[in-house]
């Protein structure tokens, strides 16, 4: 997401954030260690890299905040710049587990129910929540929702039942997920969401559940 401020001395700076490989690849100055712009090298990126994955593999999302001025001014009609942004850091969210998840997940399985995550996390955030909650096992798949897309149909075929969790996933992936398991795989689907974007998967899947605000409330939709 973005947004546009006025300054209090005049002038307008956008700031960004998002997933932090995303938004770093938009990102062409770093604030360094004291405090000054400079160019974004291929030591600072390597340096960003590593803090992400490091992050990542601690089980935080991560988020790269950034800003840009803008110098040439700028209308509500225009779209926020897609590059060019100084990054000011990554931050690592912890979004603790829920008590009880990792239980309900085994009590799934011992039903003979599977349990996977579709998720817009980084994918090496992905897989440690998985693990933790027992849905990514060994002999599991995690997979990226930009590789799952540019699958052939005979490749999709062989790999949807060995997927556990799919990150950096779009509404677009996880509908078509879904959908091949329903209809090629002739299985029964539930699925959660608690945004707007999860709609075609809810609508699609023979059970949808979607979620109130932080998972508190639950509608079915059948």
């Amino acid at each position: 997401m973005g947004v546009v401020l006025e300054l209090p001395e005049g002038g307008l700076r956008a700031h960004t954030k998002g997933a932090s490989e995303i938004v770093l690849a938009a990102c062409d100055k770093v604030i360094d260690s004291n405090g000054e712009v400079v160019p974004l090298d291929e030591a600072s990126i390597s340096h960003l890299n590593s803090t992400i994955d490091k992050f990542a593999s601690e089980a935080l999302r991560t988020l790269c905040l950034g800003y840009m001025d803008l110098e040439s001014g700028f209308s509500a009609k225009d779209d926020i710049p897609g590059s060019g942004y100084t990054c000011i850091g990554i931050v690592g969210i912890k979004d603790p587990v829920r008590p009880g998840v990792k239980e309900s997940v085994a009590l799934c399985r011992s039903a003979g129910v599977t349990v996977r995550m579709v998720t817009g996390d980084n994918i090496n955030t992905a897989k440690a929540i998985a693990r933790e909650c027992g849905i990514l096992t060994d002999d599991g798949i995690a997979i990226e929702g930009p590789v799952f897309r540019e699958k052939s149909l005979e490749e999709l075929l062989e790999l949807i039942p060995k997927i556990q969790v799919m990150a950096r996933s779009s509404p677009l992936d996880k509908h078509t997920l879904v959908k091949h398991l329903r209809t090629t795989f002739n299985e029964v689907v539930a699925v959660t969401g608690d945004g707007t974007n999860d709609a075609p998967a809810l609508h699609e899947a023979d059970i949808g559940l979607a979620m109130g605000i932080a998972g508190t409330e639950v509608n079915t939709i059948v």
